[in-house]
């Protein structure tokens, strides 16, 4: 019986070693697709499309979609993670770009990217301001409360003729961008400098939500009452929110200023620029890192396609306004459509398709 007992002992021995060999290896492989994926992506944008790429692509369509990427980064933070509603976007976006552009006017021995680093953190300091009313007020008001730093911010701009180099034009050039020496004047280099800049920001701020200010902020946006009991300190979680959310944004907003407007305008920072880039989160998906690339491509590709359509439907007798009003009506009932099939945004729709495909040989 001795016997039978210890070969029992062994089987299960090796049975349990098998298994915990083989789950975490299967972990690793699982882990490592998305790994291999994202790195064949990051090299097909760094090597192959600034090559390929011809000036329209990289001026009109890659540049503000990295841009915007960045924008619906800087908000979701906010809202996706730490539950906070803005409409605030594009205010935040115009304090950045006029930062930056003060910073490299009057401090020209300072680095672009410390410039762009010194705006962002410009911007953190009024988005803890205006995040102030966060700390009494929530939903529909906090809404409105941000809303205010929408017109407040493009009043201050356009009274206060300092921040515009006391330029009576009231539309800035941008200043020439130039890193180590390397001039920055082609689509091409401004694709480059956009991408580098999503790229350390990303990278950065899925640190950020994997931390323990990240699992702060989830805490606070599922139900703020538990956070509170457990010993969150809400008031220091929110305003770090809206800090973090801002100094995100305020970059995008000096490269959107810097290397696609061209300019520096109040006005090119308006309340649309704020709703585009809550679509973008909504679209791709709350709380979702990776979700505000798909939002952003939606946003900048689906109207061209609506365009390219309306030029096939004014052969047959559609005048221009007409095309423009059944743009939006369609890109109104495609939004409304998408958000009412699936909720949570491309990114789950992405990671359904992914897993299907994953499995596709063993699962119909």
């Amino acid at each position: 019986m001795s016997t039978l007992h210890a070969a029992s002992d062994i089987t299960s021995d090796i049975t349990s070693d098998a298994a915990s060999l083989a789950v975490p290896y299967g972990t690793r492989t699982r882990r490592r697709r998305p790994a291999y994926a994202i790195a064949a992506l990051l090299a097909l944008a760094w090597i192959v499309v600034p090559f390929i790429g011809n000036d329209y692509w990289l001026s009109a369509i890659l540049t503000p979609f990295l841009i915007l990427s960045i924008a619906g980064l800087g908000l979701n933070l906010l809202t996706g993670y730490a539950g906070q509603l803005s409409l605030g976007t594009a205010a935040f976006m115009s304090v950045g770009a006029y930062a930056t552009y003060n910073f490299v006017l009057r401090i020209p021995a300072l680095p672009l990217v410390v410039d762009l680093a010194l705006g962002g953190i410009v911007t953190a300091i009024v988005g803890v301001i205006f995040g102030l009313p966060s700390l009494r007020i929530k939903g529909f008001y906090l809404i409105v409360s941000t809303l205010a730093a929408q017109f407040f911010v493009e009043w201050v701009f356009t009274r206060f003729s300092w921040f515009s180099n006391d330029d009576t034009s009231g539309v800035l050039s941008a200043p020439r961008l130039a890193i180590a020496g390397i001039r920055i004047d082609s689509p091409a280099t401004r694709y480059l400098l956009v991408l580098g800049v999503a790229t350390a920001l990303f990278v950065l701020t899925s640190r950020i939500v994997r931390s323990e200010l990240g699992r702060r902020w989830m805490a606070l946006r599922d139900m703020d009452t538990a956070a509170s009991v457990i010993g969150i300190p809400l008031a220091r979680t929110k305003l770090l929110a809206f800090a973090v959310s801002s100094f995100v944004i305020g970059i995008a907003g000096a490269l959107w200023a810097f290397a696609y407007l061209g300019t520096v305008e109040p006005h090119g920072f308006d309340l649309s620029l704020s709703f585009n880039v809550l679509f973008i989160i909504i679209i791709g998906g709350m709380g979702s890192i990776w979700g505000n690339f798909l939002g952003a491509a939606f946003i900048v590709l689906l109207p061209i396609l609506l365009s390219n359509l309306g030029g096939a439907l004014a052969t047959i007798g559609l005048d221009a306004s007409a095309l423009q009003n059944l743009q939006k009506i369609v890109f109104g009932v495609l939004i409304i459509g998408f958000l009412v099939k699936e909720p949570d945004g491309l990114a789950r729709l992405a990671q359904i398709a992914a897993r299907r495909l994953r499995d596709w040989p063993l699962k119909p």
